[in-house]
């Protein structure tokens, strides 16, 4: 062990500390090593899925540096005996809550800020346990613990939602090796990054994944939206005190206090202490009065560039989920994104749902998602790009 690894997994014991006092057991010694579970304990909140055995745990995986971080996050396994090869896995990814620590999904409760929007995908991954799945949640960096949340971070979303079904895996011995990830709005994005990054493990296989109304194309435009006044220059408002923040966290050059002016300071305060309902709920500031006269912009938009998915190469089949009625998410953006995938030649499946709204593609998409999982699980071939 070098002397720069010895204080971080210092860190890491201390935090595993932190979890044992909290009620949490260690399930072994914590490493520096991806994928690694450091504490696991039964959880009966409303973030757990009603038909399953559930519990909310702490693993090692790394940010966008490659540097160790913590993250919690919840495993849920049917209940009875696995089938041959143990219970395949869904990986979901969960869309926009907030920045604070209080909008991490497993910390969710039924009367919790965020309950509105975790109680739908708990309804919907609790239909993949009926269906013999393990499900498990990463909370990503920084949301439910130490440091700040990199909102949209793809590279730290990717890693966080590939160890946890790793760290499951030494939680649970019937958990198996087959996986595919599925997320929504942030989450969409995530597992579009998930699906172009390296394999993490060898002993695992990532299936295919599903982006459901997936955030972030063009996202590097939002500083414009927002100076320019254009018609979309409200729903980017409600997003640009989050990008700010989560750009900060990556890039020190970021200074969230110099960017916004004084009328739009309760943006950003709200956005470090309460969840996205919050942040919805602040008054919208007219164009030219959110941004400082000085404010260096030039990080942040470098780092939402970094961010867009229209960039990525998917490595195993993707499916594509939108809804027409999307008011957070530009349907238009996700058929630019469609189409560089099918110019790319990935394998997939891009399904738009006529009147559906953000969150109302989650159950509309419900069966067609399974058929494509039943698919890629049979190892058949998935394109609906246009020749």
């Amino acid at each position: 062990m070098t002397d720069r690894s010895r204080p971080r997994l210092a860190g890491l014991a201390a935090l595993a500390a932190t979890a044992l006092l909290a009620g949490c057991t260690p399930a072994a010694e914590p490493e520096l090593r991806a994928g690694q579970l450091l504490t696991a304990r039964p959880l009966t909140t409303a973030a757990a899925l009603p038909n399953a055995d559930t519990r909310l745990i702490t693993y090692v995986s790394d940010d966008s540096r490659g540097e160790p971080i913590v993250v919690s996050g919840t495993v849920s396994v049917p209940k009875g005996e696995p089938p041959d090869g143990g219970w395949p896995v869904v990986s979901w990814a969960h869309g926009t809550t907030g920045y604070a620590d209080t909008c991490a999904p497993s910390a969710d409760t039924a009367d919790g800020l965020v309950h509105d929007y975790v109680g739908l995908a708990t309804s919907m991954l609790d239909t993949w346990v009926a269906r013999g799945y393990a499900v498990v949640q990463t909370d990503y960096q920084g949301l439910g613990t130490p440091g700040g949340h990199p909102y949209v971070d793809g590279v730290s979303e990717a890693n966080t939602v590939a160890d946890i079904v790793r760290a499951a895996r030494d939680l649970d011995s019937a958990i198996g090796t087959e996986w595919v990830a599925m997320g929504h709005s942030q989450g969409g994005q995530a597992v579009l990054f998930t699906a172009a990054a390296e394999r993490r493990d060898p002993a695992l296989t990532l299936l295919g994944v599903v982006s459901m109304a997936p955030g972030g194309v063009g996202m590097n435009q939002a500083v414009d939206l927002i100076r320019e006044g254009r018609p979309e220059a409200e729903a980017a408002q409600r997003f640009l005190p989050l990008l700010v923040l989560g750009g900060a966290v990556v890039d020190p050059s970021i200074d969230p206090d110099r960017i916004f002016t004084d009328q739009a300071r309760p943006l950003l305060t709200t956005a470090r202490t309460e969840c996205v309902a919050q942040i919805n709920a602040v008054p919208p500031v007219p164009p030219g009065q959110v941004f400082a006269p000085d404010a260096e912009l030039g990080g942040l938009r470098a780092y939402l560039d970094r961010q867009d998915p229209i960039r990525l190469t998917p490595r195993v089949p993707v499916m594509l989920v939108q809804g027409t009625a999307d008011a957070a998410v530009s349907p238009a953006g996700v058929d630019a994104l469609a189409k560089a995938m099918c110019d790319k030649d990935v394998a997939l499946d891009y399904r738009v749902y006529d009147g559906e709204d953000h969150r109302g593609v989650i159950a509309a998409s419900r069966g067609d998602v399974q058929e494509f999982v039943d698919t890629v699980r049979d190892g058949k071939s998935i394109d609906s790009c246009p020749r």
